[in-house]
């Protein structure tokens, strides 16, 4: 354990089959970490099913100094999975980005072949990652992003800062995909 974190994941051995990981940046998501955690078994279970990815995939959740007990649940999950479940526990808040590359870098360090990013609360299709995996695996692309097909569920004032943020940067020569996470 070092001074900035404490971490579990169990090794990975490489096969044929993609090793995916699920990389979940967390910040006291307590409330409806469990009901994540469930859908993306679900999920796996359904992928290695399918023999689109490896047994070995794994779910990782990257806690950001969460207050809530989100890390306690972390590692309930991880004591009743260990083979599915990982954690990674930041010991203070450094916000979602630096919480995600702190998850890509463990998930890397432990040999997985691609990661899907994902927000804790599962606000994006959860069912998107077999495209995603149909890319990387079929195509070898090696970057894949999805991109939201519609903004109906996002407030005004999200819906309206989202436009002007790629209008602003369009204006600006930026090459952008509007939409896209």
């Amino acid at each position: 354990m070092t001074s900035e974190y404490a971490k579990f994941l169990d090794p990975v051995d490489v096969e044929s089959l993609p090793i995916i990981y699920f990389v979940l940046p967390c910040y006291n998501e307590v409330e409806g970490l469990e009901h994540t955690a469930e859908v993306l078994h679900q999920k796996i279970s359904q992928l290695v099913a399918a023999s689109k990815i490896s047994e070995q995939s794994r779910i990782l959740f990257v806690d950001d100094g969460s207050k809530d007990g989100t890390w306690e649940l972390i590692e309930k999950l991880h004591n009743m999975n260990g083979s599915l479940f990982g954690g990674v526990k930041l010991a203070h808040n450094r916000g979602h980005q630096n919480a995600l590359y702190a998850g890509l870098m463990e998930a890397y360090k432990a040999g997985c072949d691609a990661a899907i990013s994902m927000d804790a609360d599962l606000q994006d299709d959860v069912n998107a990652a077999d495209e995603m995996i149909k890319q990387f695996s079929e195509h070898h692309c090696e970057i894949v992003y999805g991109v939201r097909s519609s903004r109906e569920k996002d407030t005004w004032f999200k819906r309206n800062t989202a436009e002007l943020f790629y209008s602003i940067f369009a204006w600006m020569g930026a090459e952008t995909v509007p939409n896209h996470a």
